[in-house]
């Protein structure tokens, strides 16, 4: 980081890269007005050499690295001699402007994203709030529904905890014992710490049964006065009440209502602010509307489909903002790698076309793998008795002459394809469908004209040939034409250059357009000029 001058604190009107004296090791970026504490920055010497955004997206990628520097005991502190003599590939300022440009976009499409999907979800939730608590809403009804307590149609029971000291109440149990903070849950399949059965004799903790909705009667922050339902045998800690419901209570129903109840909870709770406290009495004391059963069962079912919903966009929501984020992650790291490694080698399906064409547009022709970019595929074998001197299609097997022909083809017309043994090293193309054998390579790719490949090929051929193991049949290994490096420009410029290549070709093979047609073309020229010269 050689462009970099490090400062240490104070008020600042520049565009700079800051790194946190202590702590956790990030990368911060600024530009304005601002005032930093404990922080190292970075500013750029020369403008017209690196820009400070790029400084900052390539470091940011490279935390880890920047994290390995970070030294101490507790608090950790940065040694900034290695950060400052940290080497980063500096390419031309116009690519560090498009590398910036994409990276902002990318940055600034996440973060519209995520906004745009914390807010649905946002808006997901209070739709199903308000219609669960429309649905369980009874004053408005034209039939008369009970109220009951709790204490009237359950069993509230109190957990407690077993000695935390007494390693023989805790190690390899095998009862689930649930915590307070656990109701977050909503729905508990298994919990976090199990007790053994010299536990559970030890303290009053009671082991109730699945589809029990259990209410945080105390716990840290908004947890009090929320509830969950259990699809588990289990017991809980004394910061819990289990509320058994009678038969003649739907389970799923009791848990709907109490968790449209949560403010009232915390309004009765004993005490003040978060620090307040339910207690059994007032568990027991809580009125509910109990309509008859099959009128629970039909709320459940209903609550059940909201609540489906909620979950997948609980689910799907967040998941798609992280899938975002990771999308920008992979392409950010294959941009910035590209540009430290100049070659593309990753085979990975996944983005492929979309990271090629975005390498292309900030780079121009980049460098490739063959194989990160093609599949290659050998041909079939055929038998000597297959083939017929009158066939419709060439058999290629171990030489550019054909083997004989075939009427059936496993190729289409326009491909270039590589022999590997026998002739090994030597390039084709087909202008008509054929067959291809088993000692004969095709390469498919949606990146590369396949005449483009051609000559890419014939460039390289002293280099395929020169790894030709030699043996009574010369064979060339698959792996020679996977790791075979060629520059690669978008299809337009192939298209160009194939243009340009197949007239060189045209004129220094063709008999009828080559270069005895050149020659009469001068002679002709030659003659007009000399006569009208000639002529006074």
């Amino acid at each position: 980081m050689d462009n970099g001058v490090c400062c240490r604190r104070g008020v600042f009107d520049k565009e700079i890269v800051a790194i946190p004296w202590g702590g956790n090791p990030i990368v911060q970026y600024y530009k304005g007005k601002f005032i930093t504490g404990d922080n190292r920055i970075a500013r750029v010497k020369n403008d017209d050499e690196l820009l400070t955004k790029y400084l900052y997206y390539y470091l940011q990628n490279n935390l880890k690295l920047i994290s390995s520097f970070y030294r101490g005991s507790g608090i950790q502190h940065p040694d900034m001699s290695k950060v400052l003599d940290t080497k980063i590939p500096i390419p031309p300022l116009k690519i560090q402007e498009k590398i910036v440009q994409i990276l902002d976009k990318f940055t600034d499409y996440v973060t519209e994203l995520t906004s745009e999907l914390t807010s649905e979800l946002t808006l997901r939730q209070k739709q199903y709030s308000f219609y669960r608590d429309k649905l369980l809403s009874f004053e408005d009804e034209a039939y008369q529904v009970e109220w009951k307590t709790l204490g009237e149609i359950a069993e509230c029971l109190a957990g407690a905890t077993p000695k935390t000291s007494n390693s023989s109440y805790w190690g390899n149990g095998t009862i689930p014992w649930m915590s307070s903070g656990e109701v977050n849950k909503g729905f508990v399949y298994d919990t976090e710490k199990k007790i053994t059965q010299e536990g559970y004799d030890s303290c009053s903790t009671k082991i109730v049964p699945k589809e029990t909705v259990v209410i945080a009667l105390a716990g840290q922050g908004k947890t009090r006065g929320t509830v969950a339902i259990t699809k588990i045998e289990l017991c809980t800690n004394q910061s819990l009440c289990s509320i058994v419901p009678k038969d003649d209570v739907n389970s799923h129903y009791l848990y709907y209502y109490l968790k449209g109840q949560y403010q009232k909870f915390r309004d009765i709770s004993s005490g003040e602010g978060t620090r307040g406290g339910l207690n059994l009495k007032m568990v027991r004391d809580f009125r509910i509307p109990v309509p008859p059963l099959d009128i629970q069962s039909r709320i459940v079912q209903v609550l059940d489909n909201f609540d489906t919903v909620c979950n997948d966009l609980n689910i799907g929501l967040p998941k798609e903002i992280e899938l975002r984020q990771k999308q920008y992650e992979y392409f950010r790291d294959k941009l910035l790698i590209f540009t430290a490694e100049g070659v593309y080698t990753d085979s990975t399906v996944q983005y492929r076309q979309d990271l090629i064409r975005l390498l292309q547009w900030v780079f121009g022709p980049i460098k490739v793998s063959l194989g990160s970019i093609c599949s290659i595929s050998r041909g079939k074998r055929l038998i000597k008795s297959q083939l017929n001197k009158n066939g419709k299609y060439p058999v290629y097997q171990n030489s550019l002459i054909p083997l004989g022909y075939f009427n059936e083809t496993n190729e289409e017309a326009n491909t270039t394809f590589v022999i590997s043994a026998g002739a090994a090293g030597e390039i084709g193309f087909s202008k008509q469908p054929f067959w291809k054998a088993d000692d004969v390579w095709t390469m498919s790719s949606e990146f590369i004209n396949q005449r483009f490949l051609y000559y890419m090929l014939l460039s390289n051929q002293p280099k395929i040939k020169g790894q030709v193991r030699k043996a009574s049949i010369p064979r060339l290994s698959k792996n020679v034409i996977e790791n075979l490096i060629i520059c690669l420009p978008e299809s337009e410029g192939q298209s160009r250059i194939v243009s340009v290549l197949d007239k060189f070709d045209t004129l220094t093979n063709s008999i009828s357009e080559g270069l005895p047609k050149e020659i009469n073309q001068r002679q002709k020229q030659y003659e007009y000029f000399r006569d009208k010269l000639l002529t006074f």
